[in-house]
């Protein structure tokens, strides 16, 4: 049984793509977690599908290593703001943070997110700057970055006795070495690792008693043990085959016989009989359990505090596929099937919520951001589910008989040349600039507080406009009186006016009309998007027309049809792109855009 004395629980925090994943890496190769016969991959906590293809944490993970005479469980947790629930509920679990920062581009808006939450729990945190090899790297700039907003979170929560001596280490996580000064050696992880182990960061806060008290923080899955329950115990112990009381949100205390305990192991768990308070665990024998439900003695029923999160910001409504080719590509089509499906994130997710809507055959998902939600979608979309979406919208709230919105501080590293362009944009989406500073000779970064609505299909924008080269990230501020109505696009739909096969000589023939979204031989119906117009207003077009062959030819008269390349439309790229009148069809093969009415004859084209 494993005693707090010998145990830290320590998360890893950041902004995204400052490298955690990189450093767990390192972390468990350095500490001789892995065997030497083992073979390792890289971002090796990154396990889920969708996270190595994207490249993004999109869960946090537990892992655990030893080092000296100190375990260590170490939470990997996401970058991106939209997972910041993620993030929150990992910090109910720690004791101990280590914040990274990138050494050129500092403090973003997720590093002020989670460092916030992470000093309102009172929690530890010590400091790394990572990538201090990169060329264009500012570390003094970014130290005095750093101590700004400890100083003003310090002051926003109104935390005058808080202790701003925090400890900085530099690091390079690719590279694998870590300094108590930049001029130290730059020689491994050791000095960091011990850095983990000191009596900085505590020993797990448990309660007296010993009454088992332990809070659900998050669930999983084993197809041999069924489901089971993640969290730390906060009092007493749990022991196997004992019986327990699961406590839920409605009071329900239901009495249940542990089956199974798991302590994290390196990347992997491993079977015990008891653990002691302080420890994460796995818990087997509690079925229906939900992420912010407690385990407690028969003796002493004390439930824990549930997890309370931020709100969510943005709403998705969702539909079984009414599409002509329904069907006809995917597995599932059921609402009762899609509403298990929405169901089962929202359980594993405490940042999601759905409902249901006035028509049967739809459901509103709720969540922190459209990037969150498109990965919902595509997680459905690859279990065989066919679907329709609608464009994403904000959660507007009344305040004080106000009607208010949702605003964002969104801080956007581009080239100096990019920022009239950038600018002249985000100032038409009702967006005002707070900030504009420097970056070397050819950067600047630029701060705008603006409307989470007017960022909806803007981020593919941005990387247009800055060729790439841009960096734009975001944090939500509260709510603001609601800035008033504008187009969710400026252009209109290119929409196929019958339904058949697409052919290169349609194709070529309206070129003119605006950028498209089909190849030739994709199969169309009426009502369904198939490009961009170069128009404000929609246009209705005859994209499966034929060649018609004539009597007479005369030499060269036929053209050599050549067509500009397609981007492979993506969940993300949809959603941000289709306005209130459309829906985007996800099957598991292909990513379609509609008009909510078919018909030509009962649309309009006028825009509004």
């Amino acid at each position: 049984m494993t005693t707090p004395l010998n145990l830290k629980n320590i998360a890893i925090v950041a902004h995204v793509d400052h490298g955690k994943t990189t450093l767990v890496d390192a972390i468990l190769q350095q500490s001789n977690t892995f065997g030497a016969r083992e073979e390792i991959i890289d971002r090796v906590m990154d396990s889920g599908e969708l996270e190595r293809e994207r490249g993004i944490t999109i869960t946090a993970k537990n892992c655990a290593f030893e080092w000296g005479d100190k375990k260590i469980n170490l939470l990997d947790t996401p970058g991106h703001a939209d997972f910041g629930g993620e993030v929150e509920r990992s910090l109910m679990m720690v004791d101990g943070v280590l914040l990274l920062v990138d050494a050129s581009e500092g403090p973003l808006p997720q590093t002020r997110f989670v460092l916030s939450k992470a000093m309102e729990k009172d929690i530890k945190i010590g400091v790394v700057i990572n990538k201090v090899d990169r060329p264009d790297e500012r570390i003094d700039e970014v130290i005095n970055e750093i101590e700004e907003l400890f100083l003003d979170l310090a002051t926003i929560l109104e935390k005058d006795d808080y202790d701003l001596d925090v400890p900085i280490y530099y690091a390079s996580a690719k590279e694998g070495y870590a300094m108590t000064k930049i001029d130290d050696p730059r020689d491994n992880l050791h000095p960091l690792l011990d850095f983990m182990v000191s009596d900085f960061f505590p020993a797990p806060k448990v309660s007296e008693g010993d009454d088992l008290q332990l809070l659900v923080t998050n669930l999983t899955y084993c197809s041999y043990l069924g489901a089971q329950i993640v969290g730390r115990i906060q009092r007493g112990s749990i022991v196997k085959n004992n019986q327990y009381i699961h406590c839920d949100s409605e009071q329900k205390n239901k009495k249940s016989k542990v089956s199974n305990i798991k302590i994290f192991s390196a990347l992997g768990t491993t079977e015990v009989e008891s653990a002691a308070a302080g420890d994460i665990v796995l818990v087997a024998g509690f079925d229906g359990a939900k992420i912010g439900d407690s385990l407690c003695s028969p003796n002493l029923i004390e439930p824990l505090d549930r997890i309370s999160i931020d709100p969510p910001t943005v709403s998705v409504t969702a539909s079984v596929n009414t599409s002509p080719l329904s069907g006809k590509e995917g597995e599932y089509l059921t609402s009762r099937k899609l509403e298990e499906f929405l169901e089962n994130a929202c359980r594993l997710n405490v940042a999601l919520q759905y409902s249901g809507t006035a028509d049967p055959k739809e459901f509103e998902l709720k969540g922190r951001g459209e990037l969150q939600l498109a990965i919902v979608f595509e997680e459905i979309r690859r279990q065989g589910f066919e679907l329709m979406i609608a464009r994403p919208k904000v959660l507007m709230q009344s305040i004080d008989g106000q009607k208010c919105e949702p605003f964002e501080s969104v801080i956007m590293d581009l080239p100096s040349d990019d920022v009239g362009v950038v600018t002249k944009v985000l100032s038409s989406r009702k967006g005002v600039m707070m900030n504009l500073t420097p970056l070397g000779d050819t950067r600047s970064r630029v701060e705008f507080e603006i409307p989470s609505r007017s960022l909806i299909g803007y981020r593919s924008q941005f990387l247009t406009d800055t060729r790439g080269e841009g960096l734009m990230s975001s944090r939500f501020i509260g709510y603001r009186p609601y800035t008033g109505d504008m187009l969710s696009r400026q252009n209109g739909s290119l929409i196929s006016d019958r339904a058949g096969r697409a052919t290169p000589y349609a194709l070529f023939n309206v070129l003119s009309s605006g950028r498209q979204f089909i190849v030739p031989g994709d199969t169309v119906y009426e009502g369904q998007v198939v490009g961009e117009s170069a128009k404000t207003n929609d246009v209705n077009l005859n994209v499966v027309r034929e060649k018609h062959l004539a009597a007479m030819r005369t030499a060269g008269k036929d053209v050599n049809i050549v067509l500009p390349p397609v981007q492979a439309m993506t969940i993300e790229m949809a959603m941000n792109w289709i306005d209130k009148d459309e829906w985007v069809e996800i099957t598991p093969k292909r990513i379609r855009i509609r008009k909510k009415e078919l018909a030509k004859n009962l649309r309009s084209t006028i825009r509004t």
